[in-house]
């Protein structure tokens, strides 16, 4: 990894907020479709977070958020059972001036100028901005692409209408050897600029191709933003795991990233939808150099 910094600056934006199922959050004993039908509560609004790093090579996003659509466009989402299943899942609330290019003006850019899209994974609330980022390459696991094209993919969160857009540059990525001892018990992943600052982890679970991205600045503390892997970095502390995803995997993906934060001391981990996520970042940001 180079000693100079390629990165100027690392923000974060939230397009809206989702209220969800405490049992989605977890952990619970509760296979998902029995606590989906029978569960009567709503967490409080939790952000929709997309986070935004300024690299030299070009303006990054990992994830892109909700479209406003999905509120204002009666027909965004699936009908019939499928439809039934969503509203029960989740309830969103996308001010105006909530949006992705909203967020982003706000912090001085333009969505024209995103050079890369990291998204976590391909369910609604992550690619919302995609209809924008024609200008941009868009970076998604080889796994999580192939999703797209098995049975039931509305039944599992894929509305391939509002992914698979007309002018998008796609870049599916396999995940190759890492030769990095300190990404430990990572073995696996994608350089993104092949400079070590941004670092795509295979983190499947919450669905077969999730990854993360490890954001690494020369006397930082390291970031890990890693989508829907948890919707609280406490509950992962702990190793419990959320109401939605293969458990196995879950697990296994959980266990790997607390390992890394023993190997890299400090570690910020940045999940899309955990309330105290913006504050951590806050926090990190403003921290004394590490080993200063």
């Amino acid at each position: 990894m180079s000693t100079s910094d390629p990165i100027a600056g690392v923000s974060v934006i939230s397009t809206g907020n989702v209220t969800i199922r405490p049992e989605h959050v977890g952990p619970t004993w509760k296979n998902t479709y029995l606590w989906l039908a029978t569960s009567r509560r709503w967490t409080a609004p939790r952000p929709i977070n997309v986070y935004v790093i300024e690299h030299r090579q070009g303006l990054v996003l990992f994830d892109t958020g909700q479209d406003r659509a999905s509120v204002t466009d009666p027909d965004y989402f699936p009908g019939g059972v499928n439809g039934l299943v969503y509203s029960r899942l989740a309830k969103f609330d996308i001010a105006a001036d909530e949006t992705l290019a909203a967020g982003l003006r706000g912090l001085g850019h333009a969505v024209q100028n995103v050079h890369t899209a990291v998204l976590s994974h391909l369910h609604q609330d992550h690619i919302g901005g995609l209809p924008l980022l024609g200008d941009s390459q868009i970076v998604v696991s080889r796994s999580e692409w192939e999703s797209l094209h098995r049975p039931l993919r509305r039944a599992r969160g894929l509305l391939t209408d509002h992914i698979d857009l007309p002018g998008l540059r796609w870049k599916r990525i396999t995940m190759e050897g890492l030769a990095d001892p300190a990404l430990a018990p990572f073995q696996h992943g994608h350089d993104l600029f092949g400079d070590g600052s941004l670092v795509l982890l295979p983190t499947p679970g919450h669905t077969p191709g999730s990854l993360s991205m490890l954001v690494r600045r020369p006397g930082r503390r390291p970031l890990l933003m890693v989508g829907d892997l948890t919707y609280d970095d406490r509950l992962l502390a702990q190793g419990e795991l959320p109401g939605v995803g293969g458990k196995r995997q879950m697990r296994t993906a959980t266990g790997m990233v607390n390992q890394l934060r023993s190997r890299l001391p400090g570690l910020v981990v940045l999940p899309a939808h955990d309330p105290e996520a913006g504050r951590r970042l806050t926090a990190a940001l403003d921290s004394p150099p590490v080993g200063g």
